[in-house]
C-alpha cells in the first residue's frame, strides 16, 4: 500500500506534449492500479472538461473535480485541490503542458497544465505518443524539461511503443536528456473509447463498456508502468499551504427550499461543487431524470438544468411529454430556472424538429461549427442568479444553434467579431450557452437559492 506524509500532499500531473497522447489512458488507469493496490486515489482534471472526470470517477470510486484558474481564480485552486484530495491524488492536464488560454501569459498561458502544476506545486509526469519517434525524443523532452523550469517534468511515460527494440531506443534518448522512464505502454486496440462532436461518449451513456473501458486501462497501467517510481514523484510534492475549500465558508443557508437538478444520461454536465454548495445554501437536493421521470419532484422550488448532451436524446426528451408540460408551467409561474448548455436547448421549442418544453421562443438545430471558449461575459440584466452588471469569467463548447436569439440576453461580451448578446432570462429563467464554476461564483448559488425560498 501506497502511503505519504500527508493524506492531501501527496500529488502527481498527467501531461503531454500535445493533444491524443494518451493522458486520459494513462491518468485513468493510474488511478484504477493504484486502487487496486489499496491506496485511496482522488482524481482531477485541469480546464473546463465534462468527459474524462466520469472515467476517472469509474476508475477512484469518487467524484472527479475540475481545476481551472480562468473559471474559479488562481487563488481557488489550492484550496479546491485540497478539498477533494486523498492519499495520492492523480491530475490530469488538458491539451498540451504549455497549452492555455489563447493570449494569455508569456509562455506559461493561463489555465494551462503547466500553471496548474505551478500552482499546486507538483511534479509532472509526461505522457509521449512515441510512434514514428526514436532518437528525436531526447530534443523534445529536453525541451519540454528546460522552458520553464519552474514546472518540475519529473519523468516520462512511453505510450504506444511499437517493440521491444523500440522501447530500448527510447529509453535510451530519454536518458540522455536526463528523465527516468517510468514506463512504456504497447500499441492496443482495445483501449479506444467511442467518440462523438465534442469529444468522448459521457460514462454514464456508455455505461458497462465504460466500465470496461476504465478495467482495459487499468489493466494495462498496472502491466506497463512502474507505480512504485509514480507514488514516489508524487510523495515528493512539497507540503500545500493553506486550508482545504469548504462550501460553507462560501455561501450562507437561505431557507430548505427542494431544488430539482436534472441528472441522467441527457443531463451529466456538471461540477460537484454545485451541488455541494447548493446544500450548503440550505437547499435540499431532487435528481430528477427528464428522460424517464414524468413529474417534478414533490414541493421542487426551483430547477437546475445543467449541460449535456441532449441533442443525442431528442426523441426521448419530446416522447416525455408530460414532464415537458410541467417544465414548461413551472417557468411560467416565474420558478427560478437556471439552465446551461443542454439545459438551455431542452427548454427550447424544439431540437433538430423535435418538441421540446418551449419555455424560450427559439429553435436549436445541429451546426458543423463548434463553438469553443473562454468568455469574460457581463450579465445584461437582473436574473436569479446574477446582479445586472456581475462580471463572470466562462466556457462555451457546443455544436448547436438557437434561433432565434430573441428576448432580453443572459450576457454581454466581446469576441473577435464585435459585441455579443448571448443567452435568455425571461421571469425566474436564466438560460445560456455559458458554463460557470459555480466555485468561482458562489454569490450566484446563494442567489438561487434564496429565490427559490
Amino acid at each position: 500500500m501506497v502511503t505519504g506524509p500527508s493524506p492531501s500532499h501527496a500529488r502527481v500531473v498527467i501531461a503531454a506534449p500535445a493533444s491524443g497522447q494518451g493522458k486520459t489512458t494513462v491518468a485513468t488507469g493510474l488511478l484504477g492500479a493504484l486502487r487496486r493496490r489499496g491506496t485511496d486515489v482522488a482524481p482531477f482534471k485541469v480546464g473546463p472538461d465534462y468527459i474524462d472526470p466520469g472515467y476517472h470517477r469509474i476508475a477512484a470510486g469518487r467524484p472527479g473535480r475540475n481545476l481551472d484558474p480562468v473559471l474559479v481564480g488562481e487563488e481557488r485552486i489550492a484550496p479546491l485541490f485540497r478539498h477533494g484530495a486523498a492519499e495520492l491524488s492523480v491530475v490530469e492536464g488538458v491539451m498540451g503542458l504549455f497549452d492555455g488560454r489563447i493570449g494569455s501569459g508569456d509562455g506559461l498561458a493561463a489555465g494551462s497544465t503547466a500553471h496548474v502544476a505551478q500552482l499546486l506545486d507538483a511534479p509532472v509526469v509526461l505522457v509521449v505518443d512515441a510512434r514514428g519517434q526514436s532518437h528525436s525524443l531526447a530534443a523534445l523532452l529536453h525541451g519540454f524539461r528546460g522552458y520553464r523550469p519552474e514546472v518540475r517534468v519529473a519523468g516520462v511515460i512511453l505510450n504506444r511503443v511499437g517493440s521491444p527494440r523500440h522501447e530500448e531506443v527510447l529509453r535510451e534518448a530519454a536518458d540522455a536528456a536526463g528523465l527516468p522512464v517510468l514506463g512504456a505502454i504497447p500499441r492496443a486496440d482495445d483501449l479506444a473509447v467511442p467518440s462523438r462532436h465534442l469529444g468522448l461518449v459521457t460514462a454514464v451513456e456508455h455505461g458497462t463498456e465504460a466500465v470496461r473501458a476504465v478495467e482495459a486501462m487499468t489493466e494495462i497501467v498496472a502491466r506497463s508502468v512502474d507505480l512504485d517510481a509514480v507514488a514516489e514523484i508524487a510523495r515528493s510534492a512539497p507540503e500545500l499551504p493553506g486550508p482545504a475549500w469548504n462550501p460553507r465558508d462560501e455561501v450562507a443557508p437561505q431557507g430548505s427550499p427542494v431544488v430539482a437538478v436534472a441528472g441522467g444520461r441527457a443531463f451529466t454536465f456538471a461540477y460537484a461543487e454545485h451541488v455541494e454548495l447548493l446544500e450548503a445554501a440550505g437547499a435540499r437536493i431532487a435528481v430528477v431524470d427528464p428522460l424517464n421521470d414524468e413529474r417534478l419532484p414533490e414541493g421542487a422550488a426551483g430547477l437546475v438544468l445543467p449541460g449535456g448532451f441532449p441533442e443525442q436524446h431528442a426523441a426521448e426528451l419530446s416522447a416525455n411529454t408530460a414532464l415537458r408540460r410541467e417544465v414548461a408551467a413551472f417557468a411560467a409561474d416565474g420558478a427560478p430556472v437556471h439552465a446551461e448548455c443542454g439545459g438551455l436547448l431542452y427548454l427550447s421549442r424544439e431540437l433538430d424538429g423535435h418538441p421540446l418544453c418551449g419555455v424560450l421562443d427559439a429553435r436549436a438545430r445541429m451546426s458543423s461549427r463548434l463553438t469553443l471558449g473562454y468568455r469574460d461575459a457581463v450579465a445584461a440584466a437582473d436574473s436569479a442568479l446574477f446582479a445586472e452588471g456581475s462580471r463572470v469569467s466562462g466556457h462555451e463548447f457546443h455544436r448547436t444553434v438557437l434561433e432565434p436569439a430573441a428576448g432580453a440576453p443572459a450576457w454581454f461580451w466581446r469576441s473577435g467579431a464585435g459585441p455579443q448578446r448571448e443567452g435568455f432570462v425571461d421571469r425566474g429563467v436564466h438560460a445560456s450557452y455559458l458554463h460557470t464554476h459555480p466555485a468561482g461564483q458562489p454569490g450566484s448559488v446563494e442567489r438561487f437559492v434564496a429565490r427559490c425560498a
